[in-house]
């Protein structure tokens, strides 16, 4: 008998009703069928630093037959370190942002000890994990709409809820809020007993973070992860600041379900990662300055372009729909990413490549815009 494929498969009478309701989280596509520019998943375009090479080679011996440390406290003191934080009970690491962002939801925004239930709140256009991890924990959400220009106005956040979570940059637009709103924010969540979440995956890009200010606010947890600005979307590997019982409260949900989340090699390669700051933060520079010579080249060729903090921009084109546009970028060998949803199906996503791939971009752009005038 044939095994059902992924895109072929109805829903099976073993699933539990709520797995049979979720709508999964679609990730960018990673083609086996062929050499593409790749600017869909918001890679980094550069390699990781020599050093977290050296480490991760280092680490691949005969310790490999041992299970790792559970509590990576050896990388959660370097990260702690590196923010200037009391100690390693401030800082938790997982297998990805994602999957931290999964421990939150249950953890912070799920039903607590009140006599009315209120929402968890963050935008309608934002990272669509956010939904999901929702659904999946059962968790009472509302969206609050961006504006016309995908901005966020906190305003609308600073009203009853559960908690708020916010993508600073956000995504997919790549716009950022001031460190100012966000902290007023924080602090009215602080007074109702709510945690606030930042994810702050493509902070390093241009805008500002708030890890800083975890100290200062107990309900505050930050978010980072090591796949963009350090390169390292294969090692799988994210950590979240806060105050500690924020974070003994990731904790209770990761022993509940894998004690052992990061293995030997992620954590020496995270570890040098985290103590080479220098190499990473030019490597940030460079690709946030690439953005920019883009963003000028496709306005010049008619293009809109929606302000970036982030290693991405979001696009569109007057004369070209945004599937159409995708498509042909498509044929021509370069990916970027689509979403067919309301307000932003005439945009794509474009990650930030090298000098290079983004030239190539711009010019295949230029010639599909130039050719449905002609």
């Amino acid at each position: 008998m044939k095994r059902p494929t992924e895109k072929t498969m109805e829903k099976s009478p073993y699933w539990s009703k709520r797995i049979s309701e979720l709508e999964p989280y679609t990730p960018g596509e990673q083609p086996r069928d062929r050499r593409y520019i790749k600017l869909n998943t918001n890679e980094s375009p550069y390699p990781p630093s020599p050093k977290v090479l050296e480490a991760i080679r280092a680490a691949a011996n005969e310790d490999l037959r041992l299970y790792p440390d559970p509590t990576c406290f050896v990388l959660r003191s370097a990260i702690a370190a590196r923010y200037g934080l009391p100690g390693a009970d401030w800082v938790f690491v997982g297998n990805g942002s994602d999957e931290i962002l999964a421990f939150a939801f249950a953890a912070f925004f799920g039903p607590r000890d009140r006599t009315e239930r209120q929402p968890l709140l963050f935008p309608d256009i934002t990272y669509s994990f956010y939904p999901v991890y929702a659904d999946l924990w059962n968790i009472e959400y509302e969206t609050v709409p961006v504006t016309e220009k995908f901005e966020i106005d906190t305003a609308h956040y600073r009203r009853p809820a559960s908690g708020v979570v916010l993508a600073n940059p956000n995504a997919p637009t790549g716009r950022a809020l001031g460190k100012g709103a966000l902290i007023d924010l924080v602090a009215f969540h602080q007074q109702e007993q709510n945690v606030v979440l930042i994810d702050e995956a493509y902070v390093d890009f241009g805008a500002e973070s708030m890890a800083d200010q975890v100290q200062r606010y107990d309900n505050l947890l930050v978010v980072h992860t090591l796949s963009k600005s350090r390169s390292l979307a294969g090692l799988r590997v994210g950590y979240a600041l806060g105050q500690p019982d924020l974070i003994e409260g990731l904790r209770r949900v990761k022993d509940s379900f894998n004690s052992y989340t990061l293995d030997r090699l992620a954590l020496a390669g995270a570890q040098a990662a985290i103590e080479n700051r220098e190499y990473y933060d030019a490597m940030a520079a460079k690709i946030a300055a690439t953005r920019e010579n883009t963003r000028r080249a496709l306005e010049e060729a008619g293009f809109e372009v929606i302000p970036s903090a982030a290693n991405f921009i979001f696009i569109r084109h007057p004369e070209r729909s945004g599937a159409e546009l995708f498509q042909e970028l498509r044929s021509r060998g370069i990916l970027v990413r689509h979403w067919n949803k309301p307000r932003i199906s005439e945009y794509l996503r474009v990650s930030i490549g090298t000098d290079e791939e983004m030239e190539s971009f711009v010019r295949i752009c230029r010639d599909i815009i130039e050719r449905s005038q002609g």
